[in-house]
């Protein structure tokens, strides 16, 4: 039976010194449809801001995340929108149902070095999910689409600026996404990136190119993998 190459078993977590992970549909699985709750609220903002029906929205909404990386950038762009009222709307989501996810902390906590999060979200939204899930204290950094002056992953800019803030050495840094084309930056930086896998489109694009090393099926598989013996 073939080994799968970018199987997580061989991943060499003895030479990683920062994790860098995406938030949305990766910190919780995409199958959680947790980022639905958003997806709907984003929905809503479209369909005021245009004043057209929800159903119209959800392809104006599609069409920009498409070619702007995230629908307020598109709405920055083509509306000259200024963000803080989107996000505060966007974010405002209820997290009081999530689990406190015990195994998750422990595995989290067993990684060694440094933990990140870097997100097209904002610092609230990532700590209203941390904190719920009770793994927020593991975690060295959050970097948000504020931090990077609104512009989105993958924009080469907004890696940039995560690097300065950060000061990671790429050659000892992981990044895990859910979005297969956010990983190429890191990529071009030396980093190793490990993609979620996702039938989804959008977060499939570019599953098949060489700037993803590893897949795994969610965070948790990944992260299951590396405790595996040798």
């Amino acid at each position: 039976m073939a080994i799968d190459p970018k199987s997580p078993d061989g991943f060499p977590t003895d030479q990683i010194n920062d994790w860098v992970f995406d938030l949305d549909n990766t910190i919780y699985p995409a199958k959680s449809n947790l980022f639905v709750r958003v997806a709907v609220r984003i929905t809503a903002f479209v369909a005021q801001h245009f004043k057209v029906p929800e159903d119209e929205a959800r392809v104006i909404q599609k069409d920009l995340f498409q070619r702007y990386g995230t629908t307020m950038r598109g709405l920055m762009v083509e509306r000259g929108l200024t963000p803080e009222e989107y996000l505060h709307f966007v974010h405002d989501i209820d997290v009081s149902d999530l689990p406190h996810e015990t195994e998750l902390d422990a595995m989290i906590g067993a990684l060694p070095g440094r933990k990140h999060i870097f997100t097209n979200g904002t610092v609230p939204h990532a700590e209203n999910i941390l904190n719920a899930y009770g793994i927020r204290h593991h975690f060295d950094q959050i970097f948000d689409i504020v931090g990077a002056d609104y512009v989105p992953k993958p924009e080469k800019q907004a890696f940039e600026k995560f690097m300065q803030v950060t000061s990671i050495d790429p050659a000892g840094a992981v990044m895990i996404e859910d979005m297969a084309r956010n990983l190429e930056p890191a990529h071009h930086l030396g980093m190793r990136t490990v993609w979620l896998a996702s039938d989804i489109d959008w977060a499939a694009r570019g599953a098949d190119e060489d700037y993803v090393h590893f897949v795994a099926d969610d965070l948790k598989a990944f992260l299951s993998a590396l405790a595996k013996p040798a």
